[in-house]
């Protein structure tokens, strides 16, 4: 079974605001017509390279930002046994857990998604801090998007993945995942898959940069947590079928030479990981 972990939806790049998930970043003030197509008929047609797939929701007050939550669980019932909806959550909201209270008891999603580099808040910020404590209580787990390539108001320093350290610590039931790797922060990542039992990460985004990929992936097996590691593609900024193609064929760029190859299980095992079990979804 492959579960793409890490899929957009939106109605229109006007919900985006000023941000940026993917892609090129927008000039300021004005969003440029590169961003792709992510409406609902083009994820559920694209989805169909996959067995299920998560659909993130995003709100960023900062960045003037609304992919409602409403759309993402209306479209998600289209086929509730294969697309999971995430939450989009602004923990600097005043409402933010009774919003994550309505997404979960009334709307149906299953997770949420955060950006502490896009929603200008420190991820151990008290008021974050509430919100993972009832996504803790409702068994929802958390997805820290770092925020792709950043708009020029993101916080690069609230992107850092030490910084969710703290939140692990105080939420050791709280299922965690590290989109992107944490890239380009990957090795704190690393450190924080070893750590906490409950943490994980996702590849989305890295099959576009091949020696990147080859680069994080062997220092993760190194590590001993590839195990921790679940597929995603980053719909609509990338084909979901093709990044598998492009782990699969990481080993090519070092044949002939002596540098270390990462096993063809461990590949697999990432591109058929059941994503569902780990963060207790199924």
């Amino acid at each position: 079974m492959i579960i793409d972990c890490h899929t957009h939806v939106w109605q229109s790049p006007e919900q985006l605001g000023r941000a940026t998930l993917g892609g090129v970043p927008p000039r300021t003030g004005k969003r440029q017509g590169n961003t792709p197509a992510a409406d609902p008929d083009a994820h559920f047609q694209q989805t169909r390279q996959v067995d299920k797939a998560f659909v993130l929701g995003f709100k960023s007050k900062y960045l003037e930002a609304d992919v409602p939550n409403r759309v993402v669980a209306d479209y998600c019932g289209r086929d509730p046994q294969r697309l999971f909806g995430f939450a989009g959550i602004d923990p600097t909201q005043e409402a933010a857990v009774d919003e994550l209270q309505l997404a979960h008891e009334e709307l149906g999603l299953r997770g949420v998604t955060v950006s502490p580099a896009n929603q200008d808040f420190h991820p151990a910020d008290t008021r974050a801090m509430d919100l993972y404590a009832k996504a803790e209580k409702l068994g929802m787990p958390i997805l820290f998007h770092p925020g792709g390539p950043m708009t020029e108001a993101s916080k690069l320093s609230y992107s850092r993945p030490h910084l969710i350290d703290e939140v692990a610590r105080n939420f050791p039931g709280l299922r965690i995942v590290i989109a992107q790797l944490g890239q380009p922060w990957i090795e704190e990542a690393i450190l924080l898959l070893a750590k906490h039992r409950n943490v994980y990460a996702d590849v989305s985004v890295l099959t576009s940069r091949p020696w990147l990929a080859y680069n994080a992936l062997i220092n993760t097996f190194q590590a001993g947590v590839m195990g921790k590691l679940l597929f995603g593609s980053d719909f609509p900024f990338a084909d979901a079928q093709q990044c598998i193609q492009t782990l699969y064929s990481l080993n090519q760029m070092v044949q002939g030479t002596n540098l270390p190859v990462i096993p063809r299980e461990e590949l697999r095992g990432i591109v058929e990981r059941d994503a569902l079990e780990l963060l207790n979804l199924a």
